[in-house]
This record gives C-alpha cells, sequence and structure tokens, in this order.
C-alpha cells in the first residue's frame, strides 16, 4: 500500500508524530517490529527517508544508558543530607529521556510553575549533564513527561503527565479545599487552553480525581471550582489518566499538516531556483513540466505558480520583457 502513496512526506510525517508518542510514553509493542517497519521504509524510499526515525531509536538507547549513569550518580550522593533542598526529594525517583532537536517533531513548549520535588531533579539533572556535556542546552518539555504519584491514602498509583502531575501537586495536597479556576491557573502558571484540557481530563475521566462544580469566586466572576475528590474508587492498582498525550489532538494533526506544507514550499522553491540556475532561461510551459518531474508529492499547477510568484518578488527570476511567458534566472 506504502507503494502507492503519492503523499509520502504526509505519511512519514504522522508516522513520525506517532512513532515518538509510542518511543516517549513507552506504548511500543515491540522495538523489533518498529526496527523492521523502518527498515521496509529505508528500502522503498531511501537512508535520507528514514533518518529521522533511525534518529530517534538512537537518542533512546543513548537516554537509556544517560540515565542509568545518572542513577548510579544519584545513588552515590542521596544519602548526604545537604543533597537536595527539599528532603522529600530523596524519595522521587526521576528518568530523564534526552532528544535531538532535528531528529523529533517539534513541540510547542509549555510554561508553568514546577512542583519544588521535579525541580530539585531538573537542576541536579542539568548540573550532571552540564559536567559531561559541556556548551549544550537543554529544553525541557513537560507536554512529553509523565508521572507517577503514589496516593497512600489509597493505596493507589496515579499515572499522570506532568502538567497533570503539576495541578494535583501545586493545588490538590489540601483534599478538602475548592480551588477556583483562576486560582489554580495563578498557581500553575499554566495557558488557560491547556489548563482547561488538563481538569477536563482529571474531572472527567472513568476516574475521577477531581470533583467540579460553578460558583461565583471572591470577585463575584462565575467560573469552575475543583477539589480532591476523596471518594475515587478504581480496581486498578495504578490508574492512567494521561489519556490526553496518549492521542493526537485536531490541533496537533492541523500542526502537523502545516509542517508538511511548509517543507514542500521550500522544496518547491529549492527545485525552481535548481532548474533555472542551470536553463538561465525557460518557458512557463517547460519549467512547469521540468518542476513536475522533480518534485516527489502531488501538487497542483496553481500551487506551483505561486511559489514562482513569490520567486519573483524575492528577485530570484524575472520574467523577459518582451515575452511574460518566459522566465529569466538572477544570479
Amino acid at each position: 500500500l506504502f507503494r502507492y502513496l503519492q503523499g509520502k512526506d504526509i505519511f512519514e510525517a504522522f508516522y513520525k508524530a506517532d512513532l515518538a508518542r509510542r518511543l516517549l510514553l513507552s506504548k511500543s509493542a515491540s522495538t523489533e517490529l518498529e526496527m523492521s517497519m523502518i527498515s521496509k521504509l529505508k528500502m522503498e524510499c531511501g537512508a535520507g527517508y528514514t533518518s529521522k526515525l533511525e534518529g530517534m531509536f538512537r537518542d533512546m538507547d543513548l537516554s537509556s544508558n544517560l540515565s542509568a549513569s545518572y542513577a548510579l550518580h544519584l545513588a552515590k550522593y542521596r544519602g548526604e543530607p545537604d543533597f537536595f533542598k527539599n528532603p522529600k526529594a530523596q524519595d522521587v525517583e526521576a528518568d530523564v529521556q534526552v532528544l535531538t532537536t532535528g531528529f523529533w517533531p517539534s513541540y510547542p513548549k509549555t510554561e508553568s510553575v514546577l512542583p519544588p520535588l521535579i525541580s530539585e531533579h531538573i537542576s541536579k539533572f542539568e548540573e550532571y549533564y552540564g559536567t559531561k556535556y559541556q556548551g549544550r542546552r537543554i529544553v525541557w518539555q513537560p507536554n512529553l513527561s509523565t508521572c507517577v504519584l503514589k496516593v497512600r491514602d489509597y493505596g493507589k498509583e496515579l499515572s499522570v503527565s506532568q502538567l497533570q502531575a503539576t495541578v494535583l501537586l501545586l493545588c490538590f495536597m489540601e483534599k478538602e479545599f475548592w480551588k477556583g479556576f483562576s486560582e489554580i491557573q495563578a498557581t500553575t502558571g499554566i495557558e488557560e487552553a491547556e489548563l482547561k484540557k488538563i481538569l477536563h481530563s482529571l474531572h472527567h475521566g472513568t476516574v475521577k480525581i477531581l470533583l467540579k462544580h460553578t460558583d461565583e469566586n471572591n470577585d463575584g466572576v462565575v467560573e469552575d471550582h475543583f477539589r480532591f475528590n476523596r471518594l475515587f474508587k478504581s480496581k486498578s492498582y495504578r490508574i492512567k489518566a494521561n489519556s490526553i498525550q496518549l492521542k493526537a489532538s485536531v490541533e496537533d494533526s492541523e500542526k502537523t499538516r502545516e509542517a508538511v506544507f511548509r517543507d514542500r514550499q521550500l522544496e518547491v522553491d529549492a527545485a525552481i531556483v535548481r532548474i533555472m540556475k542551470t536553463r538561465k532561461t525557460l518557458k512557463h510551459s517547460l519549467l512547469m513540466s521540468e518542476l513536475m518531474s522533480q518534485i516527489k508529492f502531488p501538487a497542483k499547477s496553481q500551487d506551483l505558480k505561486k511559489r514562482i510568484e513569490s520567486l519573483i518578488d524575492r528577485d530570484y527570476l524575472e520574467r523577459d520583457a518582451e515575452n511574460p511567458q518566459i522566465y529569466n534566472y538572477q544570479a
């Protein structure tokens, strides 16, 4: 079936996004099957098509070794009384995956206030990583991170995203109190639309971890209020509440398509310049014909004409003074 796909670049973009989600959330059924699929894609489309996919697996292997090394580092110093500012951080286990920017899909950076237990481990890992790799900069991605919280009063574990953990740890450690949406946002620093998704996932899932009601806040504004659900029940020992991480949203799919469209524009521009640099002067019909033979995805003539006009506006090409159907290359 893959051989008959015309938009192989679209397939690659969505496959990479889904593969990243499977790898980072440990949802892949088999590494061998994943590598087998990548080998088949490589045979069909060449090494360039799968180089980023292979790079993702190399990152996972390197991260596994780095995490093991960091765990030994923590074990060496964990017993020292001043190693962690917060003594409770001693009981937290951290596993860090370091990803190469060019291999993985681009993700929007979500700002939030970090719970002290998480920020302590982030600081310690940055110190450790800086001693091993000087000059490298780490950008943390809370959207991709997961946490397992132990609810000791209930004998359960909650598998949540880092942003869900941020909301629970910063706002609902005191189980009896209702918190308004504006108060939660001020405490966590999470953007409004993202926070709405997080709270919805915590109060509207199979297990309702939070309770919700709508009331006036202190300023007389009607808003949603939330409280930890003291009566939540589940037969499972580990409750998975991070479903918002497991599937792509409509917005994510749209962003992936937009990224593919931008890449296609760049590829078309490069092909036009490459042809015109070689031929110097060319009729419109011949340029379109050569262009169609060089690009690897289906394209409409109208879209190609727009890219030609864009290059004319940017002074890469010019129309012939005597015949507007002829283009001249401008060095």
